[in-house]
């Protein structure tokens, strides 16, 4: 198609249905959102001037306008993620800016708020169901949240803030880039690189061409180790060298703490920025405010579960330190009595290879994706009675490798689809994997007549392509991680609510919206599920019973220690958005060395400088948040909980309970509170316990 279609023809702007990706293109992004922001910043401004407080007066015209944008931005983020390119990147960046603007303007409008507080006080509020009651509710908040509320000098403070913060988390950001990069370890003789695996010194060498040692081999170096991950963490792991493991740890440790890439004052002003957000929205701190729209009802409950699982870990992670220095002076190491933070990775990585012994990539040849896929549809039909079966030439694609799937119901009729986009392509597709919206299930009235849009689904995924005509082997983490995400999948396709703004994942909580994907994960390990596909892709012979019982075994490895480090980051991060003042005698590294004395076994060092590179709560979005991971793991592991009480060996039981799931967790999305939610599944409230046994801790208790 030529570059110069008419803006009518444009395919950015259909607006509805599946995306033609054959069609479009990156030089129609600009004229595209041209011609939408205009033509939507009138359809605003008209809602504004003739609302009426009501469901058809207010709340189904906006969700109209606010569809049409999320169409079309929708793709192009997609396509930003899955198909990007230079051209792509260039219209992006020249978009952004305009429709963040829009919503803005969205979200502080007073017409609009006022006529959802009049909806949410009017005679007819009686009448709207439980999600159309909980999409008014969220709006309300959100938009207050937005700074709708405050007038004059307040507001224009607001949004000065909100600026001054969004500039520091991207200066904080650089730092920590530019810090990392700073460093650097040459290595050149051989008892230097003792240990180290040949992954690590192909990259090495690499990195060392890369800064001019032009004939740098992985055999004979120059070798440069950097305080990349992927350098760093190998290195921690495997060379023998301890003097060297503790100069690379301490650099780590003390990155951007100091000199011009000092993120000490930044932190400061951050969390003294937040604490004034927070007061002029009329919060306490920045805590209650980051509480007001999860899950959590308040940071007491917070405390309390972080607090019941301290006590647990805390004893499991004295016990695993003890046992790493019994092993360590076992192989004669001359420091088993005292180790130090640059020795725990390295002694725990040998005695994993000791106790379990097998490597990630000995059982590749037994998980080829076709074959996991059909155990994982095996599963979904299993548990919750629905078919997935190919529906390949049935949508357009971005690139050639991407399948689509149609879910049916016990009928046969279909109730939602998906795109599968499996392999990595590093050119142009980004790391990790990820679940995102296509199309929202919804009512449509359309001519007197209403049908309902099913919902569509992207699966993103990051593994090894086929390669000399074997298919995708994957690694047992790349199994777990494709189960994660048709977890996120199925909350979004097997919902029954009929609304956008509260079907599927759309206005659940931030703290439970995990729930789905991670009890998808404990699936992985149940016995019939990694039968059902794990075998041989040449010989098609099931995986042989002693790997199971390691990758049972391995499990749990260590989980104490691995437990108490998230609820180390959870407590600092809560106690600093929650009872720290900022320019109190105390800083906030003092707070964290506080902290420290009662959830870590071996204490930081004095210079350690963690908080300088915290990214997630001083750049992310998990500012006083940092605990959703353990909150959500709680629900996701007594949901499993229900089918192992069930009998994971009983048909007829794990079928009720899977029915009972999908009506419930699946099915209702964000139409009632996640906590009233799981009641309703599990007929009670959640438990630890589940959690703990399932981490090997339970006995701890």
């Amino acid at each position: 198609m030529s570059a110069n279609v008419t803006t009518s023809e444009n395919p950015l702007l259909k607006g509805t249905g599946l995306p033609p990706f054959a069609e479009i293109q990156p030089q129609q992004v600009v004229p595209a959102f041209e011609e939408l922001l205009t033509e939507l910043d009138q359809q605003l401004t008209a809602l504004e001037t003739n609302l009426q407080p009501t469901w058809s007066g207010l709340v189904a015209p906006l969700e109209r306008l606010t569809e049409r944008l999320y169409w079309s931005w929708g793709i192009v983020n997609h396509l930003m993620g899955v198909k990007n390119s230079p051209e792509l990147r260039a219209a992006h960046e020249t978009v952004q800016p305009q429709v963040v603007q829009f919503m803005n303007k969205l979200g502080q409008s007073q017409p609009i708020y006022n006529a959802f507080k009049a909806l949410r006080n009017s005679d007819t509020w009686k009448t709207l169901d439980s999600a159309q009651q909980r999409i008014v509710i969220a709006a309300i908040r959100d938009a207050e949240l937005s700074g709708v509320g405050l007038q004059g000098e307040a507001r224009e403070r607001f949004n000065h803030i909100q600026m001054q913060l969004a500039e520091l988390s991207t200066k904080f950001s650089n730092h920590v880039l530019d810090a990392t990069k700073a460093f650097s370890l040459t290595l050149t003789t051989k008892e230097e690189i003792d240990g180290l695996p040949q992954s690590l010194l192909s990259l090495a060498a690499q990195a060392a061409r890369a800064e001019g040692a032009e004939n740098a081999t992985p055999e004979d170096g120059p070798w440069r180790i950097t305080l990349d991950y992927p350098s760093y963490g190998p290195f921690l792991l495997h060379s023998t060298r301890r003097d060297l493991r503790e100069q690379i740890y301490k650099a780590h440790i003390t990155r951007a703490t100091s000199g011009d890439l000092d993120n000490n004052p930044l932190i400061d002003r951050i969390l003294e920025l937040r604490q004034e957000l927070s007061n002029l929205l009329g919060y306490g701190n920045f805590a209650q405010l980051s509480l007001a729209s999860k899950m959590a009802p308040n940071v007491e409950a917070v405390e309390a579960l972080l607090e019941e699982l301290r006590l647990v870990s805390y004893g499991a992670a004295v016990q695993d330190l003890e046992a790493l220095k019994a092993f360590a002076a076992e192989k004669g190491a001359p420091e088993a009595a005292d180790l130090k933070h640059w020795d725990i990775g390295f002694w725990s990585e040998r005695q994993r290879e000791a106790k379990f012994a097998f490597t990630a990539e000995e059982l590749r040849p037994y998980f080829p994706l076709p074959q996991v896929l059909d155990g994982l549809f095996g599963l979904v039909k299993r548990l919750f009675g629905v078919t997935v079966t190919s529906a390949d030439g049935q949508a357009p694609v971005w690139h050639e490798d991407v399948r689509y799937f149609q879910i049916a119901d016990e009928t046969g009729a279909p109730i939602a689809y998906f795109y599968l986009d499996p392999y990595s392509r590093p050119a142009e597709k980004r790391g990790g994997a990820w679940m995102d919206v296509c199309i929202n299930r919804s009512k449509i009235a359309e001519n007197g007549a209403t049908s309902v849009r099913l919902p569509v689904a992207y699966l993103i995924c990051n593994q090894t392509p086929p390669v000399d005509g074997k298919p995708s082997l994957m690694t047992f983490y790349e199994v777990e991680t494709l189960f994660h995400e048709f977890g996120h999948g199925l909350h979004h396709m097997l919902t029954k609510v009929d609304y956008t703004d509260a079907a599927g994942i759309n206005n659940v909580e931030w703290d439970a919206v995990e729930l789905p994907s991670q009890f998808m994960e404990n699936w992985c390990y149940e016995r019939p599920t990694l039968f059902g596909l794990a075998k041989h892709y040449e010989t098609g012979e099931p995986l042989p019973e002693h790997y199971y019982q390691k990758l049972l075994a391995a499990r749990n490895y260590m989980s104490g220690s691995a437990m108490l480090r998230q609820i180390h980051f959870s407590r600092v991060d809560l106690e600093l958005h929650y009872r720290y003042q900022s320019g109190s005698s105390e800083t906030p590294a003092d707070v964290r060395h506080r902290i420290a004395k009662t959830t870590t076994v071996l204490p930081p060092l004095p210079e350690d400088g963690f908080l300088c590179a915290f990214g997630h709560v001083f750049e992310g979005g998990y500012a006083a948040g940092y605990y959703s991971y353990k909150w959500a793991e709680v629900l996701s592991a007594d949901a499993f909980a229900a089918f192992e009480e069930a009998g994971l060996d009983d048909e007829e039981a794990i079928k009720a309970t899977g029915k009972r799931y999908r009506d419930t967790v699946l099915a209702l999305g964000g139409s009632k509170h996640p906590m009233e939610v799981f009641k309703t599944f599990r007929g009670r409230e959640p438990s630890t316990s589940p959690l703990l046994r399932h981490n090997g801790l339970a006995a701890a208790v």
